[in-house]
């Protein structure tokens, strides 16, 4: 009786380890994905993705799982993502016109393969922020401070993007770089920020002066070409008057040259009378012919349309 009391506490023993290694290699049978998430199953090392959500199985302590996000992360450059602190040996860069800058980007990466990601490379996401930090600063060496801090913060990052990607591609890690993002770029001290924010402000001022000026222009203009319009127009109709004019009197001249060439003497006498009249009209004509007897005239029209019947 005592031997089977002692047989059964070992039975017990023996079904409580069944059951406790049943629950084990249960546990370790199965796994389950979730929706942005691609597992790698490790066979006597060869790794496979399953990439199906849900609940999967796997040979226990023969395969090992090793579940990867694909969800879009990223990382700052050039300050802390918490306290939003500077790190000035991230930030800190020289441009192509000498000048120093500071300057803070975020990178966004997906992975694209997680076999790539987990076996790849010791640690992808720190090559990803060194080749990063490593175009960043060659491409701001190639602009000057203006085009860092205003306007050419697009095409900066254009660039970077795409010489990251071509990297990415030969380097073969298993990410894929989704975007990179100046978040913000300033002169490194005070004095150096006001400097920058003069000349800004006297940048505006000069568009809003070429703006004013070419308001002006538009509105000058259209008034100047018709005055001028005005002026030739009257220019032209106080030539045609002066031409005509002496085109008369050329046609004046040219018949009394024709009379004085036919008789010269009474054509003077006229031309003299004519002139007397329009000079003097009240004056008085004496002609002494030499015989003593005198004829006056008066006024001297008789006399003048006398000698123009002659």
């Amino acid at each position: 009786m005592e031997k089977k009391k002692s047989v059964i506490p070992k039975l017990l023993g023996t079904l409580i380890v069944l059951a406790l290694a049943g629950v084990v290699t249960l546990t370790q049978s199965m796994y389950s994905i979730n929706e942005q998430e691609e597992a790698v199953v490790t066979t006597f090392g060869n790794p496979t993705t399953v990439s199906q959500p849900g609940l999967h199985f796997k040979i226990p302590f023969i395969q090992q799982v090793q579940k990867v996000s694909t969800v879009i992360n990223g990382f700052p450059i050039g300050y802390d993502m918490y306290s939003e602190a500077s790190i000035e040996s991230e930030s800190l860069m020289i441009t192509s016109d000498y000048n120093f800058v500071n300057v803070d980007f975020f990178v966004e990466y997906q992975v694209s393969d997680p076999v790539k990601f987990l076996y790849a490379s010791e640690d992808p996401v720190a090559i990803l922020k060194t080749l990063a930090q490593s175009y960043i600063r060659d491409t701001i060496g190639l602009y000057p401070v203006d085009s860092v801090i205003t306007t050419g913060k697009n095409e900066i990052q254009a660039e970077i993007k795409d010489k990251l990607i071509a990297r990415l591609e030969q380097e073969d890690l298993g990410l894929h770089l989704v975007n990179i993002t100046i978040q913000d770029a300033e002169p490194p001290t005070t004095q150096v920020l006001e400097a920058f924010k003069n000349v800004e402000t006297a940048k505006q001022s000069k568009e809003t002066a070429i703006n004013n000026a070419n308001k002006y222009k538009s509105e000058q203009v259209p008034a100047a070409e018709a005055k001028v319009d005005q002026i030739l127009q009257q220019a032209e109709a106080v030539k045609e008057a002066r031409i005509s004019e002496a085109e008369g009197q050329v046609a004046r001249f040219n018949a009394m040259y024709e009379e004085y060439l036919k008789n010269p003497l009474i054509t003077k006498q006229r031309m003299f009378f004519e002139a007397m009249e329009e000079l003097l009209p009240k004056m008085k004509v004496i002609i002494d012919d030499g015989s003593g007897s005198t004829t006056k005239f008066l006024p001297i029209e008789p006399l003048t349309g006398t000698e123009g019947g002659n």
